[in-house]
């Protein structure tokens, strides 16, 4: 069995630059393999149609098993964040764009975020033009002289590798994949999305909700967040590095900054729960950052987690957030590389389309 990975194609009856359509097949279709010719497969569908189709357009049955497999192994994972498509997608069986893809996923689909990795994808050679390095330049003691590799038009010095950022999604139906954390946007309430500055939101999680009488939402219901925050930078040892909250104040009808925690090397999930206070019922939101051990990443999958976390736990009483233990113990900030923030593109929403 070979199970159909491009969006759709026609089988066709002949391996021959001319041929007609037998059928049309979509991605994820099983097919049976009559006759194998290297480059072409002849294959017939769950119909009884028969046809011809290019052997780089399917997977094997030993790939369609390692992605049921992973999903198996993450179905009960706890979702970190939630995020939709600008465009088309794969699902790929590992972090990486080299790695075998098969799910292809419409855009504006909807997908849950398990687990992020970063890998680094290597930038492809680039080659000095012959006709600028024919006559060199004359210098005292020979400098400007090109290297033997550039007069032979090899390759200049290459940087360092590229750092990819993905994520271990699972769609509606269950299926599950690593995705192009670039080609992700992560749901952000309209309402407050607008205020992440320079920043990218990681996630931002609903953490109460007042009343105010002019507001414009359905029974003048008005939700209030928190949210973490990240720089526009690929391949951090971190999933955040800004926690905040954002509450409403009835008097002024708009969105205010209630709570900030920056320099922080913090970690996916965040936890909202509830605690009974004098003061009644009050929403809790908690999550991991680094220890004095660091982090440690795993140089198979990318994955970077804490070696000692540190849990953080917050309560929010009206507008106001407060500390709580078990862990009380200050807060050390941590010195973060960056590198220049790259210029946040616009989101790509239905609503931009």
């Amino acid at each position: 069995m070979v199970y159909v990975s491009v969006g759709r194609m026609f089988l066709r009856d002949r391996v021959a630059p001319v041929a007609s359509r037998v059928v049309e097949v979509v991605n994820g279709e099983p097919l049976r393999v009559i006759e194998d010719d290297g480059r072409f497969l002849k294959v017939k569908t769950a119909k009884g149609q028969v046809g011809w189709i290019d052997n780089q357009a399917v997977i094997d049955a030993q790939t369609y098993h390692a992605f049921q497999q992973l999903a198996a192994q993450n179905k009960d994972d706890l979702v970190k964040a939630q995020a939709s498509l600008g465009e088309e997608l794969y699902m790929h069986i590992e972090p990486g764009r080299k790695t075998p893809h098969f799910y292809l996923l419409p855009g504006n689909s909807q997908v849950d975020l398990l687990e992020r990795a970063s890998v680094s994808r290597t930038p492809e050679p680039v080659y000095a033009p012959l006709a600028k390095l024919a006559e060199p330049k004359s210098a005292p003691g020979g400098e400007g002289k090109p290297s033997p590799a550039a007069a032979a038009g090899g390759p200049m010095e290459q940087p360092g590798p590229i750092m990819e950022d993905w994520w271990l999604a699972r769609d509606a139906a269950g299926n599950t994949g690593w995705l192009l954390a670039s080609r992700l946007d992560v749901d952000v309430p309209e309402a407050i999305e607008v205020y992440g500055g320079d920043m990218r939101f990681a996630g931002a999680w609903k953490l109460a909700e007042v009343t105010d009488p002019e507001a414009g939402t359905p029974g003048h219901k008005v939700a209030e967040y928190v949210t973490a925050l990240v720089p526009y930078q690929s391949g951090l040892p971190y999933d955040f590095d800004q926690v905040r909250v954002y509450t409403w104040s009835v008097r002024r009808h708009r969105y205010e900054t209630a709570f900030q925690l920056h320099s922080i090397q913090g970690f996916l999930p965040v936890r909202i729960t509830s605690m009974s206070t004098p003061h009644g019922e009050v929403p809790v939101f908690s999550f991991q950052i680094t220890g004095s051990r660091g982090v440690a990443t795993n140089s198979a999958t990318g994955i970077t987690l804490p070696v000692a976390p540190r849990t953080l736990r917050y309560e929010l009483l009206d507008t106001y957030v407060k500390r709580i233990g078990p862990d009380l113990e200050p807060i050390a900030p941590t010195r973060l590389e960056r590198r220049r923030p790259a210029r946040p593109t616009k989101r790509r929403t239905s609503r931009s389309r």
